[in-house]
């Protein structure tokens, strides 16, 4: 846009250059020369105007230089040009009258005619020039300060981010990793103590799970405290088979039914697959007592679809278990997450049943 309003300019300045010459009567000059050289006079001086941007004092020299031969319209803009745009050098404004009036002859031919009308109009854009380059330059200067300005509050916004998050770190080390101990401890301590096989194998696995969750969490900590987001190892296949292993190990009954190769898809669906059956099962385990699990997964070449579904419950919860009632909808952000859907709801037998469609492959 900027340089067709310059190209066309340019055009308006040759145009008027050619109509003086050709329409208008010989104006007094100091160079006596033919038509020719002053047409070419005022050709030059339009075509100078081409880098009255990005060039502003160079294009403002030869324009000056130019109308010592003989007046041209390229001075007026030009004389706006040098005042708008260029950094130094502004004096040069008043060159551009003072080379008009000696092109003109004003001072040598005292009988020139007209010999303010041109210096005058040159000096108003000149001016022009000089507010209008003054108020651009006080706008980016305040727009330059709104963009500083919030830099500055999106840092302040990060340091306060940090800060709570090592906050959160300080509280989750100091208040869940020391109950998180105190459990594996005495897990350990009833697995050594116990004269029952079934106990001590119950301990054992109590005392396995409380070291798996504490390594999680400290990993967690860790996050939270350097605030980048630990690479996450990627879920195995087999790790689905021991997840439907440990929660048949124990009392639930459920079966596993998976279709295709899950080798054959991406890790973060393998996770994030692996997570809506997790879940999946707690909610099994926390709200649906002797209930019958089945899980089918169907791993095809462009989509992968776990079904989770469980009948009626056969008995009360034995156990108030603490929950925040935000599993499934935080395992619906994560399916959403990898351009996956997950419905959710009871079915007409008094179960329930999770259903998660997610693509083959996302990046990782």
């Amino acid at each position: 846009m900027t340089r067709a309003v310059d190209l066309a300019l340019v055009l308006l300045v040759a145009a008027l250059g050619l109509w003086r010459e050709f329409a208008l009567p010989a104006p007094s000059r100091l160079v006596v020369a033919s038509l020719a050289f002053y047409v070419a006079v005022h050709l030059v001086s339009a075509v100078a105007l081409w880098w009255r941007r990005t060039h502003p004092v160079a294009s403002s020299l030869a324009i000056a230089f130019l109308a010592l031969l003989t007046p041209t319209y390229a001075s007026m803009v030009s004389a706006y040009s040098v005042a708008a745009h260029a950094p130094r050098h502004r004096w040069l404004v008043v060159v551009h009258p003072v080379t008009w009036a000696i092109g003109a002859g004003v001072w040598a031919m005292p009988n020139a005619d007209d010999g303010f009308t041109g210096p005058g109009i040159i000096v108003i854009a000149g001016l022009a020039g000089l507010y209008l380059g003054a108020r651009r330059r006080l706008v980016q200067a305040l727009v330059e300060r709104a963009e500083r300005a919030e830099r500055e509050r999106e840092l302040l916004a990060e340091q306060a981010r940090a800060d709570e998050r090592t906050r959160l770190a300080g509280e989750m080390h100091d208040v869940v990793t020391h109950r998180l101990n105190l459990m594996v401890l005495h897990a350990g301590a009833l697995r050594v103590a116990a004269k029952d096989d079934g106990v001590r194998r119950a301990a054992e696995e109590l005392r396995t799970a409380g070291c798996q969750a504490l390594a999680e969490l400290r990993d967690l900590v860790g996050v939270l405290r350097s605030g980048r987001a630990a690479r996450i190892p990627d879920v195995l296949p087999d790790r689905l088979s021991r997840l439907v292993a440990d929660s048949a190990a124990t009392g639930l009954e459920v079966t596993l039914t998976e279709h295709g190769d899950a080798d054959t898809i991406s890790p973060a669906v393998r996770r994030t697959m692996y997570r809506v059956v997790q879940e999946s099962l707690t909610n099994v385990h926390k709200h649906a007592p002797g209930a019958h699990t089945e899980i089918t997964i169907h791993c095809g070449p462009s989509s992968v679809r776990a079904v989770i579904r469980n009948t009626r419950p056969s008995a009360a919860p034995d156990l108030a278990l603490p929950g925040s009632g935000s599993g499934l909808l935080g395992l619906r952000g994560r399916v959403e997450m990898v351009g996956g859907t997950l419905t959710a709801g009871p079915t007409d037998d008094g179960g329930f049943e999770v259903d998660a469609v997610l693509p083959a492959f996302v990046p990782t």
